[in-house]
């Protein structure tokens, strides 16, 4: 949520989606309309369109892996110093960006 001075707008996007949601008004009020307004034209074309509503991810991660892999994991997870959880995530961010540049 941003200001806009010179419209003297509140302009808001919703995040981590791949769809473009964005909203805006006056005030606080028109602002919390148009946020629901949006979301239900979005909803709505999601049904006509037959797909699928974009929603960010939790956060939550549950794999299931060779016993193998996961001994690895744990012991490079030590040797760098971090909890298996925090040396997952620097993996997978570092995966999930390779070849990418945004």
């Amino acid at each position: 949520m941003t200001f806009d001075p010179d419209d003297k707008i509140i302009v808001g996007r919703v995040l981590d989606i791949d769809d473009i949601i964005g909203f805006h008004g006056e005030s606080v009020s028109e602002f919390e309309q148009a946020f629901r307004e949006s979301i239900d034209s979005y909803l709505e074309a999601c049904a006509k369109l037959d797909q699928e509503p974009g929603k960010p991810a939790s956060g939550r991660l549950m794999l299931r892996v060779d016993p193998a892999i996961h001994a690895a994991a744990l012991k490079a997870a030590k040797r760098s110093r971090t909890s298996l959880n925090q040396w997952a995530a620097r993996v997978l961010a570092k995966a999930a960006h390779e070849g990418h540049s945004d």
